[in-house]
């Protein structure tokens, strides 16, 4: 799902589309003065590519590749239509939420499994980081065709991610996490040549109003697909660098 491509819409209008029907793909910065960014996914060269959408003033957004050595750098103001191939990226990109959110994927009312993303930018802009992407931390337990969402195996590859969300498929647990102090920690990878996610411990079920968030331990799916259990939760959160989510996802 991307902004709507209307007829006559500047550059400028269809930034302030996104950022106004995507605020889960938001970030604040309150180290420039409180600027808002978003990551845009765009395949329309044929593979995926990357952009950062920054809106620094009320009256300027800047758009930018991922990589540096991409190329682009383009600043969009009122009033002014700016080079087609600019707007036509923008219509046709697909935020990602933003980096740290956790969402949480809803079967039966019962979040199944937790998503986590990451998709922090370059800083400084030419510095090497990671691509964006979301990993899938189904519950120890779930059952695979049941349970995980279709999008399991690659999340920023479907092209319907935001109709999960508009359906209630997807939903910001962070919300849950920040009013549940002591009830779910992050529990970070030991292993420092693995880029593995780590683990998230759910302490206690948790209720929202749509929807309830199980205790259990969420690890990453293919993990689960190569048969391997989690470890006991008393040992999870005895392990260094353990983290209280409350408070954290705002």
């Amino acid at each position: 799902m991307t902004v709507d491509a209307l007829s006559g819409t500047t550059s400028f209008d269809a930034c302030l589309q996104l950022f106004e029907q995507y605020p889960l793909a938001v970030t604040r910065h309150a180290a420039d003065g409180g600027s808002l960014s978003m990551v845009l996914l765009n395949r329309t060269a044929g593979r995926a590519v990357f952009f950062v959408l920054t809106q620094a003033r009320d009256d300027l957004f800047v758009i930018r590749s991922w990589y540096h050595h991409d190329g682009i750098d383009q600043a969009i103001r009122p009033g002014e239509p700016g080079p087609g191939p600019i707007r036509e990226l923008i219509t046709g990109s697909m935020p990602v939420p933003r980096d740290g959110a956790l969402l949480g994927w809803v079967t039966d009312s019962q979040v199944t499994a937790l998503l986590a993303v990451y998709c922090r930018a370059p800083d400084p802009w030419d510095g090497a980081v990671p691509e964006p992407q979301i990993r899938v931390m189904p519950m120890e337990g779930t059952k695979e065709v049941l349970h995980w969402p279709p999008f399991t195996a690659s999340p920023l590859g479907d092209g319907r991610f935001w109709e999960y969300v508009q359906r209630g498929e997807v939903v910001d647990v962070g919300s849950i996490a920040d009013r549940s102090t002591g009830q779910v920690f992050w529990v970070p990878s030991q292993d420092r040549w693995s880029a593995g996610p780590g683990y998230i411990v759910v302490m206690a079920n948790l209720p929202a109003d749509e929807y309830w968030l199980p205790a259990g331990v969420y690890l990453d799916h293919w993990t689960l697909r190569e048969g391997i259990q989690a470890p006991p939760v008393n040992w999870l959160l005895s392990l260094p660098g353990v983290i209280d989510l409350s408070g954290r996802l705002r």
